[in-house]
C-alpha cells in the first residue's frame, strides 16, 4: 500500500512539474508575441521580418522534433525535458542582449529634446533656405547598422525553439505511459491549463513592460515627446526576457530527479515478487528497444502515413493553425491600429478577456469527459458542431470596425474631408507649401479641429509653448477652426463609439475563446487514440513537425508581408532608408486580418468532416460501442450460468478466471 502511494505521489509530482514547464514555455512564447511591435520599432524593421523572427521559434523546434519524439522515448525523458528548459532559458537571455549592446533608442522626431527649442526649426518657417532632410553623415549611416542587432533576437528565438522541443512530445508520452485511458483527458486538460496560465502571466508582464520606456533609468522621461499610444513608443521589452530566462531555468530543476519510467496506474499487485518480475520484464524490454533503436523508425512512419484519420488530422491542424497563428500573432497590432490603443492596454485586455475562458474551458471539458465517461467519438462530434458554431459567430467581427485615424494628406484632405475609403498621399497643401517642411518626417500633432497632421510644420504651426508631451503649437495656418488654431502632440483620439465597438469585439472573443478551448481537448484525444501505442510518441512529433513546417514557420512571414502592403506611411531612418511602418490603411488591414483566417478555417472543416465519417468505423482502444456492450453483458450471463452447479451453488474456483476472461 505504501509503495502504491509512493507511485501515485511521483506521478502527481511529475504532472505538476510538467505543468510548471508548460507555464514557463508558454510564458516565454506569449511574452514574445506581445513584444513583437516593440521589437519592430526598436530595430526599425518591417512586419515581414518581425514575422520571420516570430517563426524562427518553429524553425528551432523543427530541427529536432522528429528525432526527439522518436529517439527520446528510448532515453531518459524527464532529464531531456529538464535540459530543454535550461536551453529555453539561455535563448531568452540571448534575446535580451541587444539592449545592452546597443546605444539608446532614438525615435524619429523633428523635435530634439537636447536642441534649443527657441530656434523653432521644427515649425513652419517661410523662405527657409532648404528643406529638412535626413542626416547623410556617413558615420551616422554606419551607426545605423546597429539595427542588425535583431539577429540576436532571431537566434535566441531559434534556441528557445530547440529547448522547447522535448517538452510536449516526451511529456505527453510519459504521462500516457502511466495514466489510465479515462484519466488522460483530465491530465491533458491540466497541462493545457498550464499553457493558459503561463500566457496570463506573460500578458500581464508584457503589459507592464510595454508601459515602461525602453531606456528607463538612463534618460529623463519628462523630456520625451511621445506617449505609449504613439507608434514610435518602445517599451522595456528586454526586462521580460530576463524574467522568462530565470523562470525557464528554475522549471528545469525537478526533472533531473524523476525515474526513467513510471508504472501504469491501476496495475496493483498483491505480491512483491510479482512487482519485481514486472520491473525485470520492463528492464529487458527497454534493453531490446535500445538495441533496435532505429529499426522501427521507417515502419512506424509508413504505418502513420497509411493512417487516414491521422493524415486528415494533420491537414486539419495545418489549416486551423495557419488561421490562429495569423490572428493571434498580429492581434495586438490590429487592436492598436483599429481602436487606437497602446500596446500595454491591448495586451492587458487580451489577457483579461481571452485567457480565463480558455482556462475554464480546458478544465471543464477534461472534467466532463472523465466524469460522464464521454467517448472520444462523441466528444469529437460535439467538438465539430461547437467549432462550426463559433466559426459562424466569427463573421460578426466584420461589423465591429472603426475608421482610419484622420490624418491630413493620408486619410483625409486638408479641408477635413474624411471618408472611410478616402486615402491619398498629398501631404503638401496651399497652407503649408511655403513652410519648407520635410514630407517624410513623422511627428504627428492633433489640431483642435479634430484632424491630425504628420508634423507641426505640415500643420502650418508658427509658435510653440511648453516642453515634452505638454508642448502646444499655435498659429497653425492649416487648422481652420473656431478656436485659436492650435495643436498638441500625437494623433487625435478615436471617439467613444469606437471604444464601444472594442468592447463588443472583446465580448465576441470571450465566447470564441471558450468554445475553442472546449473543442481543443477532444481533437487532441482523437490524435492520441487514432495511432498505435508504440507509434504514439513519433506520431505526436510528426504532427508537430508538419504543423510547424506548413503553418508555424510560414504563416507569420506571409501574413506580415501582406500587412506591410497596407502601410500608408513608413518611418524614415537617419540615412533616408525606410524604417518601421507608422500608419496603416486600416480598411485593407482589416480585410487581410479577418478574411484570410476565415478562408483558412472554413477550408479546414472539409477534412474534419471526413474524419468524423471515418471514425464511425474506427475502434478506439479502450472504447466499445453499444452493440459490443450488449454482447459483453450476454457473455457475462452465460459465464455466470456456467459457473453454477446443478444444485445452484457457485463454482468458486472459476470466479477469478471469469474476471480474467471478461
Amino acid at each position: 500500500m505504501h509503495q502504491e502511494e509512493k507511485k501515485i505521489s511521483v506521478s502527481v509530482m511529475f504532472l505538476l512539474a510538467l505543468t510548471w514547464a508548460y507555464v514557463s514555455k508558454s510564458l516565454s512564447g506569449i511574452y514574445m508575441n506581445t513584444m513583437l511591435t516593440q521589437i519592430e520599432r526598436q530595430f526599425d524593421i518591417p512586419t515581414s521580418i518581425v514575422g520571420f523572427i516570430n517563426g524562427s521559434f518553429e524553425i528551432g523546434n523543427l530541427l529536432l522534433i522528429i528525432f526527439v519524439s522518436y529517439f527520446g522515448t528510448k532515453l531518459h525523458r524527464p532529464i531531456m525535458i529538464g535540459v530543454g528548459c535550461v536551453i529555453m532559458g539561455l535563448g531568452c537571455f540571448l534575446m535580451s542582449l541587444p539592449h545592452f549592446l546597443m546605444g539608446r533608442y532614438e525615435y524619429e522626431t523633428t523635435i530634439s529634446p537636447t536642441s534649443n527649442l527657441s530656434s523653432n526649426s521644427f515649425l513652419c518657417m517661410e523662405n527657409r533656405s532648404q528643406t529638412l532632410k535626413p542626416t547623410q553623415d556617413p558615420a551616422e549611416c554606419i551607426k545605423e547598422m546597429k539595427s542588425l542587432m535583431w539577429i540576436y533576437v532571431l537566434v535566441g528565438n531559434i534556441i528557445r525553439g530547440i529547448g522547447e522541443t522535448p517538452i510536449m512530445p516526451l511529456g505527453i508520452s510519459y504521462i500516457e505511459d502511466f495514466a489510465k485511458s479515462e484519466n488522460s483527458p483530465l491530465y491533458i486538460g491540466i497541462l493545457e491549463t498550464g499553457k493558459v496560465f503561463g500566457p496570463i502571466v506573460g500578458l500581464l508582464l508584457g503589459s507592464f513592460c510595454a508601459s515602461i520606456y525602453v531606456d528607463t533609468g538612463s534618460v529623463n522621461t519628462d523630456d520625451l515627446t511621445i506617449t505609449p499610444t504613439d507608434t514610435r513608443w518602445v517599451g522595456a521589452w528586454w526586462i521580460g526576457f530576463l524574467i522568462c530566462a530565470g523562470v525557464n531555468i528554475l522549471s528545469s530543476i525537478p526533472f533531473f530527479f524523476f525515474p526513467k519510467t513510471l508504472p501504469k496506474e491501476g496495475l496493483q499487485d498483491d505480491v512483491d515478487g510479482t512487482n519485481n518480475d514486472k520491473e525485470e520484464k520492463h528492464r529487458e524490454k527497454a534493453k531490446e528497444e535500445n538495441r533496435g533503436i532505429t529499426k522501427d523508425f521507417l515502419p512506424f512512419m509508413k504505418s502513420l502515413s497509411c493512417n487516414p484519420i491521422y493524415m486528415l488530422l494533420i491537414l486539419t491542424s495545418v489549416l486551423q493553425i495557419n488561421a490562429f497563428i495569423n490572428m493571434f500573432t498580429f492581434l495586438p497590432k490590429y487592436l492598436e491600429q483599429q481602436y487606437g490603443k497602446s500596446t500595454a492596454e491591448v495586451v492587458l485586455l487580451i489577457g483579461v478577456y481571452n485567457l480565463p475562458p480558455i482556462c475554464i474551458g480546458y478544465l471543464l471539458i477534461g472534467f466532463i469527459m472523465k466524469k460522464f465517461k464521454i467517448t472520444v467519438k462523441k466528444a469529437a462530434y460535439m467538438a465539430f458542431c461547437l467549432s462550426l458554431f463559433e466559426y459562424l459567430l466569427y463573421f460578426l467581427h466584420f461589423m465591429i470596425t472603426c475608421d482610419n485615424f484622420p490624418v491630413a494628406g493620408l486619410t483625409a484632405s486638408y479641408e477635413g474631408v474624411h471618408h472611410p475609403l478616402y486615402v491619398e498621399n498629398k501631404v503638401l497643401a496651399d497652407c503649408n507649401r511655403g513652410c519648407s517642411c520635410s514630407t517624410n518626417s513623422w511627428d504627428p500633432v492633433c489640431g483642435d479641429n479634430g484632424l491630425a497632421y504628420m508634423s507641426a510644420c505640415l500643420a502650418g504651426c508658427k509658435k510653440s509653448v511648453g516642453t515634452g508631451t505638454n508642448m502646444v503649437f499655435q498659429n497653425c495656418s492649416c487648422i481652420r477652426s473656431s478656436g485659436n488654431s492650435s495643436a498638441v502632440l500625437g494623433l487625435c483620439k478615436k471617439g467613444p463609439e469606437c471604444a464601444n465597438k472594442l468592447q463588443y469585439f472583446l465580448i465576441m472573443s470571450v465566447i470564441g475563446s471558450f468554445i475553442y478551448s472546449i473543442t481543443a481537448i477532444p481533437g487532441y484525444m482523437v490524435l492520441l487514440r487514432c495511432i498505435k501505442p508504440e507509434e504514439k510518441s513519433l506520431g505526436i512529433g510528426l504532427h508537430a513537425f508538419c504543423t510547424r513546417v506548413f503553418a508555424g514557420i510560414p504563416a507569420p512571414i506571409y501574413f506580415g508581408a501582406l500587412i506591410d502592403r497596407t502601410c500608408l506611411h513608413w518611418g524614415t531612418l537617419k540615412c533616408g532608408e525606410p524604417g518601421a511602418c507608422r500608419m496603416y490603411n486600416i480598411n485593407n488591414f482589416r480585410r487581410i486580418y479577418l478574411v484570410l483566417p476565415a478562408a483558412l478555417r472554413g477550408s479546414s472543416y472539409l477534412p474534419a468532416l471526413f474524419i468524423l465519417i471515418l471514425m464511425r468505423k474506427f475502434q478506439f482502444p479502450g472504447e466499445i460501442d453499444s452493440s459490443e456492450t450488449e454482447l459483453a453483458e450476454m457473455k457475462i450471463t452465460v459465464k455466470k450460468s456456467e459457473c453454477t452447479d446443478v444444485h445452484g451453488s457457485p463454482q468458486v474456483e472459476n470466479d477469478g478466471e471469469l474476471k480474467t476472461r471478461l
